[in-house]
């Protein structure tokens, strides 16, 4: 059956009734206040409201001091216990690639040691293949131009190949999830060539996946037609990796995780849900946005380094005259971290090579002088309740331009990464085995008398 043309068109008919939906869900905001209601889960400082507890990793903005009094603090960002700054800059060796380690540390609560790592990494690489003909039948056949929703729709239909599909045992549930951690990369690149070569004529490729790479090194190796990537370009693909597989059970993607696995429903479902919710750009799309944002700022602004010219491009975006005229200055400002954002503190010194090696330093200069003044431009126009910073999108999406990724892949991406705290929180809620997550909400419509149809 086909779908007719009037499914795609906004009629008026449909615009007359999406008024009648706006008028009838708009709810005062002074009522979140009258009623004690946290809008989005967090207090007016941007502190979450306490859900549930996790093992799997803590983040910082604030703590309290010796009188118990909350204070402002340098964020804090720990996997399994350790701080990210050690496992990014602990091990000696130049040549390691990290993610596969970070992501054993996430699943089971220990970091490796050399025989484990290397009978792991083994395991890991022996996930990296596809279902026969799933490129052909599933990728290829329709193509979107959104890999997050090609990317959502191949984990679904992975489900159908799957002979142990709703089984949520551990054992089982840890081999799906094992399963879409190795696949994600493959699932994301190749729905990435397909929608290039169907809707703008690219050569079409497929480089499978090599046992001896690194997560990192096989996005890399997949992506170009040549294969070819420095080292440099890698190890800055790995740290994104890392800096973006975990973040706390409160993110809006991991929240959905969880809430999800609290019904009992299958990894593929809880995996995909994710998926959509990291998709938004108030979430996974962020870098996105800023890089688009640095665009118009490099063609509106004609020196790169007065402080008056950018601070004026800056006021006119909070003022919403210039760019997505959201107001919004993306890539400053986090939920949680409030004096600094430890991913973006790391992140910086590898970019500030990269741009070296590629040729971005003015670029890199202009960044740093955007960091500097708009967090005193923000606080000086808004009334802000906690200090804000840059976060960790403001650096990853200027690394993936500089190392030639296409922006429809820098959220997948992200999910390629992020899959791996999915995982882990999926595993332990299974395992501590909780109620159904369901939070309460309010209602606030007046009761009203019930009228006949032929007497309204």
């Amino acid at each position: 059956m086909r779908l007719s043309s009037d499914y795609f068109i906004v009629t008026k008919q449909i615009k007359d009734l999406a008024k009648l939906a706006i008028k009838s869900n708009t709810i005062d905001p002074a009522l979140y206040a009258q009623y004690g209601v946290k809008r989005g889960l967090r207090d007016l400082d941007g502190k979450g409201v306490l859900t549930g507890l996790t093992e799997i990793s803590e983040v910082w903005g604030r703590q309290p001091d010796e009188n118990g009094v909350d204070r402002e603090v340098e964020g804090i960002l720990r996997y399994r216990g350790y701080d990210i700054e050690d496992l990014i800059y602990g091990s000696p060796e130049e040549s390691h690639f990290g993610f596969e380690e970070v992501t054993y540390l996430l699943l089971f609560g220990e970091l490796p040691n050399k025989k484990q790592f290397e009978e792991f990494k083994k395991l890991f690489a022996g996930y990296r293949s596809l279902p026969t003909n799933f490129v052909r039948d599933i990728i290829m056949k329709a193509p979107s131009r959104d890999m997050m929703n090609t990317l959502a729709r191949s984990v679904l239909t992975l489900y159908s190949y799957d002979s142990n599909d709703d089984d949520i045992s551990v054992d089982n549930v840890l081999r799906q999830c094992l399963g879409l951690i190795a696949l994600f990369p493959q699932l994301s690149v190749y729905a990435y060539q397909t929608y290039k070569y169907y809707h703008d004529g690219d050569s079409f490729f497929i480089h499978a996946p090599r046992e001896d790479y690194s997560t990192s090194e096989n996005i890399l190796h997949m992506l170009r037609p040549n294969s070819f990537f420095t080292h440099l370009e890698a190890k800055v693909l790995e740290l994104a990796l890392i800096l973006h597989a975990e973040h706390g059970g409160g993110n809006n993607s991991t929240f959905t995780t969880r809430v999800v696995t609290s019904t009992g429903t299958d990894t593929y479902s809880a995996i995909a849900a994710a998926i959509g919710s990291l998709k938004g750009p108030k979430h996974g799309g962020a870098n996105i946005k800023n890089v688009q944002m640095f665009d118009d700022m490099k063609k509106n602004v004609k020196d790169w380094t007065s402080d008056k010219e950018i601070s004026a491009y800056l006021m006119k975006i909070l003022n919403k005259e210039a760019f997505d005229k959201t107001g919004l200055i993306y890539g400053i400002g986090h939920a949680i971290y409030t004096k600094s954002d430890p991913r973006s503190e790391m992140f910086r010194s590898f970019v500030q090579d990269l741009s070296k090696e590629k040729g971005f330093e003015d670029e890199f200069n202009l960044r740093e002088r955007v960091a500097r003044l708009a967090p005193q431009i923000i606080a000086g126009n808004r009334k802000m309740y906690k200090n804000i910073c840059p976060n960790v999108d403001y650096y990853s999406g200027f690394a993936y331009k500089m190392l030639g990724l296409p922006m429809e892949l820098y959220t997948p991406l992200f999910a390629c990464a992020r899959v791996s705290g999915w995982s882990a929180h999926r595993l332990e809620e299974i395992i501590n085995a909780g109620k159904i997550i369901r939070p309460a909400y309010m209602g606030i419509c007046k009761p009203r008398e019930y009228v006949k149809l032929e007497d309204r």
